[in-house]
């Protein structure tokens, strides 16, 4: 953290030092502007303090400490979120817990684990694999995002149109109370418990409505057989149809996803390039596993559907070392943006698999009407899009522009009857397009719910629900804040 300099501190800053320790707490500018957003970079705001925790008992000390000043706070995992939900508004002081990183109990017997919020979601998988097992929620940032923040925003991955998205994976959960008191859910791990489904409407909630600072999940036994294919193709519609003949053949793969040709530009420039045809409109990323003994007929029959929609070229991985560079791939193409633009935003709507082509023409029509190249990487399988807006933020306008752009692509999701997120959450990004999926009246019920655990709205305060003048209140009280 670098030699402190001396200066007046904050009376709340100070009070943190005095539960943490001065080398657990962030409070000068140079060091808090790493603090200031998310992986949402379009929005920015510098927190009050940082502070770090390592214990249940700190979270508690802390909240505790917060609530009687009536200092609004956010927790933050590994900061990989893409839709600004751990971006500080107002001057909130940024609880850590990337210091809560142990796995503290795991029971291969019952296939379940025990975790802290910070533990990071590819080391699950690479600690027990040795051991025959892993853990199925695979975001794109696996190998940095954390557990914890997986909760938050029941964050979903390639996989998640056979295994499901975090809240199938979650059996139980610890959570600090805006009040500091602590509550466990579930804490046995025994799956559907009767009465409310608490932890159904915890994961997810963007933490909005307590920290988690314990979480027993799921484990599953590795699959006897894995085989994935790859399916190059002319002309995006027949790689659509595809996607939807796959399914309605009865085969319900692991991981189907979809790359256009720009997506397929920045990932060939970027890392891990693959050599994909340059001059191929999209490609078709298709996994199956389970019983090794039915693996080859799946393939075989995915093999059929993809040469009936006129695709180009099909083929399998030979090996472990050639699927696991398709895969790398395919996971770094958000990153793989860079390479291609100054700065990109994306999107996560979700939409009916049918409505593939429609949508897609559509959001090529935006693109062109707002004059900035569209890449397409999503999860074709469970209709999961992730239009990636190419801009660069030094042109004036530009980022106004893609702003537009990107809500008008959900506006379309949610017109072909989908939704504005699947994965990656609401946070300040979609927050104003809640309207296109809710009225008033659903969104007021949501917000009692949010009553019930956090009166005050001290806890990741603006996220989730529009906030009529909410921006320039921020402004304001951002002014306001001293660091």
């Amino acid at each position: 953290m670098g030699k402190r300099k001396k200066q007046h501190l904050d009376r709340v800053v100070q009070q943190l030092i005095n539960i943490v320790g001065e080398r657990e707490v962030l409070y000068l500018k140079e060091d808090l502007i790493a603090y200031e957003c998310d992986g949402y970079t379009m929005a920015k705001g510098m927190p009050r303090a940082v502070v770090f925790v390592k214990s249940k008992e700190h979270v508690v000390e802390v909240v505790k400490c917060l609530n009687k000043e009536k200092i609004p706070y956010i927790a933050r995992g590994a900061g990989t979120g893409l839709s600004g939900g751990a971006t500080p508004l107002g001057g909130e002081v940024i609880i850590s817990l990337v210091r809560m990183k142990r796995m503290l109990h795991l029971d291969l017997e019952n296939r379940k684990a025990v975790v802290e919020p910070g533990y990071i979601n590819l080391k699950l998988t690479q600690s027990i694999s040795d051991k025959g097992y892993y853990y199925a929620p695979d975001p794109s940032s696996q190998y940095a995002c954390t557990i914890g923040g997986n909760v938050a925003e029941n964050s979903g991955g390639a996989h998640c149109l056979k295994y499901g998205v975090t809240t199938n994976h979650i059996l139980g959960l610890e959570i600090v109370l805006p009040n500091g008191e602590i509550m466990e859910i579930g804490a046995d791990g025994i799956p559907d418990q009767p009465g409310y489904d608490l932890l159904g409407l915890l994961t997810g909630s963007e933490g909005t409505l307590g920290i988690v600072t314990k979480i027993t999940v799921k484990i599953l036994k590795n699959p006897q057989g894995k085989k994935t294919v790859l399916a190059y193709y002319d002309d995006i519609t027949d790689a659509s149809q595809a996607v939807s003949d796959i399914i309605s053949a009865g085969i319900i793969p692991a991981a189907l996803e979809m790359m256009d040709a720009i997506a397929i530009e920045g990932v060939e420039a970027a890392a891990y390039p693959v050599g994909h045809p340059q001059d191929i409109a999209a490609f078709l990323l298709i996994e199956v596993d389970g019983i090794a003994a039915g693996i080859d007929d799946q393939i075989d029959e995915i093999l059929t559907v993809c040469k009936r929609n006129n695709v180009r070229e099909v083929k399998v991985a030979r090996d472990e070392a050639e699927r696991a560079l398709w895969w790398a791939n395919r996971k770094m193409g958000f990153g793989a943006m860079g390479a291609i633009s100054p700065d990109y935003l994306v999107q996560d709507g979700v939409i009916p698999r049918t409505r593939l082509p429609e949508v897609l023409d559509q959001i090529a029509a935006i693109s062109k009407r707002y004059e900035l190249r569209i890449a397409n990487i999503f999860h074709a399988g469970d209709g999961n899009l992730h239009p990636l807006i190419l801009y660069d933020a030094s042109v004036p306008g530009e980022s106004e522009r893609a702003a537009k752009a990107g809500s008008e692509c959900l506006k379309v999701c949610a017109d072909v009857g989908g939704s504005i997120t699947g994965e990656h959450g609401v946070g300040i990004e979609k927050s104003a397009e809640m309207r296109f999926i809710f009225s008033d009246e659903e969104m007021a019920a949501q917000t009692d719910i949010r009553t019930v655990f956090n009166p005050e709205d001290i806890l990741n305060p603006g996220k989730l629900f529009p906030q009529p003048g909410r921006c320039v209140e921020v402004k304001q009280e951002m002014k306001k804040v001293e660091v």
